[in-house]
């Protein structure tokens, strides 16, 4: 019985515990940035480490098997609800389910704990990829991109846009005819348009203000026919071209980079835009 409390405390501890060594991990490891903003990360590590010291000082004062012992023999004379002491066959079949009720209990902590290190320290952290885009609406966001101005003059320096300017360039209506003699490069993970996957494809990334939980996806549209053949939906490529009217029929954007060039890449450091 003292095991099965034992490990019932032990559950909320431990679970806590291992979400501080998690954080503390991703961040000595640089992958913090997979899950939350980087202006967070210095509030992040504190929370982690003060959780870590009070979660040890918790397990430590937990009781131990004496005092655990004590309060079962004070509780072992009550009387019924009724005032009356349970009868022997009631006692018999109350001590036979409490082992099985007490063995499960510990069963599922230790389950819950195992599965929670297993996916907080074993498996790998990965950016989110194209099957949230499939649940966040690409570029639907007006908040993400509102901070881009008006569509640069032919005198001002682009050199430094990311696919987030861009993609708000176009969504606030610049068109080709606007856009014209700019060049574009652009680095982020492959995503297909919707309508006309087979012709289109986004270079998106996503806009991440808080955490990962309120990322929001944005891209720039590519017309490239046949483009799945080279590079699968979630790789990650460098694009550098024009803007140009889309040359589709079928998809719903307007303005589209034809790719002078189109390379895969490796996924940045951080894959996210701030």
């Amino acid at each position: 019985m003292f095991f099965s409390r034992l490990v019932t405390r032990w559950k909320g501890l431990a679970l806590t515990l291992l979400a501080a060594i998690a954080t503390v991990w991703l961040g000595v490891t640089g992958q913090l940035g997979l899950y939350i903003n980087p202006r967070y990360y210095v509030f992040t590590l504190i929370m982690a480490g003060i959780a870590f010291v009070l979660t040890i000082g918790a397990l430590l004062v937990i009781p131990g098997p004496g005092e655990d012992d004590e309060h079962d023999h004070e509780h072992a004379g009550f009387n019924g609800p009724d005032g009356r002491r349970p009868n022997a066959r009631d006692v018999a079949g109350a001590g036979r389910r409490r082992p099985l009720l007490a063995f499960g209990g510990s069963l599922t902590a230790v389950v819950i704990v195992a599965a929670a290190a297993v996916a907080l320290l074993v498996v790998p952290p990965s950016s989110l990829t194209s099957a949230a885009v499939e649940q966040r609406s690409l570029n639907g966001s007006s908040n993400t991109l509102a901070n881009a101005g008006p569509p640069p003059g032919t005198s001002d320096d682009t050199s430094a846009y990311s696919v987030k300017d861009w993609a708000a360039l176009i969504r606030q209506g610049a068109s080709a005819d606007d856009l014209s003699g700019r060049t574009a490069t652009l680095t982020g993970f492959v995503t297909p348009d919707a309508d006309d996957p087979d012709n289109v494809f986004y270079v998106a990334r996503f806009v991440v203000t808080c955490c990962a939980v309120d990322a929001q996806p944005v891209g720039v549209p590519v017309y490239s026919p046949g483009w799945s053949s080279s590079y699968p939906t979630d790789s990650w490529v460098t694009v550098t071209g024009a803007f140009e009217p889309n040359p589709s029929v079928l998809s719903a954007a307007t303005t589209v980079v034809r790719p002078d060039s189109l390379t895969a890449v490796d996924q940045p450091a951080e894959p996210y835009v701030y």
